[in-house]
């Protein structure tokens, strides 16, 4: 649900007239080492994602399809909230730097998913949509120190997102 309602609102908005340049991807992604668990850290939220806790996205290689299932889950509104679980399917559409996906939650529609940050060990990652409307900051443990994240709200912002919208997810 999550990645169909950012898809649609994607592909509505991407029409406008915008004078910012196209959101920048990372050279290259090694899709094994991506492959794994990753603690959501903060995000600009769609309406599915509102009052998240403990959200984590975990990648895993489907070698049989030549694709990536994505299990996107979380407890709403508290620790202790029902538990929610979105199944989704990513494929990778720039092989050259494997930084650019389409993710799809039901056949036929694909939608952008943009790996525009990513450390150097795969310890964190930032993961765009084109038009901007929503951000993932996600790491591989759930906490990050407050100076990785204050420098990668500032790439975020120099590629033209509106970092006031960001905001943290709880995690323990």
């Amino acid at each position: 649900m999550k990645k169909l309602f950012i898809i649609t609102l994607s592909l509505l908005t991407s029409c406008s007239n915008s004078p910012k340049p196209a959101v920048r991807t990372v050279p290259k992604v090694d899709i094994q080492k991506f492959m794994g668990k990753w603690y959501v850290i903060a995000n600009i939220p769609t309406f599915i994602e509102k009052g998240a806790h403990n959200a984590v996205e975990t990648y895993t290689w489907n070698e049989k399809e030549n694709r990536i299932d994505v299990n996107f889950e979380f407890r709403k509104n508290s620790f202790e909230g029902e538990k929610k679980n979105y199944p989704q399917k990513a494929f990778i559409h720039d092989k050259t730097s494997n930084a650019e996906w389409r993710i799809q939650m039901f056949w036929p529609l694909k939608f952008p998913y943009l790996v525009m940050d990513l450390a150097t060990d795969y310890s964190y990652t930032v993961v765009g949509v084109p038009n901007r409307s929503y951000v993932w900051i996600m790491a591989r443990t759930p906490t990050l120190p407050e100076a990785t994240y204050q420098d990668i709200l500032k790439r975020i912002e120099a590629q033209h997102y509106d970092t006031t919208l960001i905001q943290k997810v709880p995690q323990q």
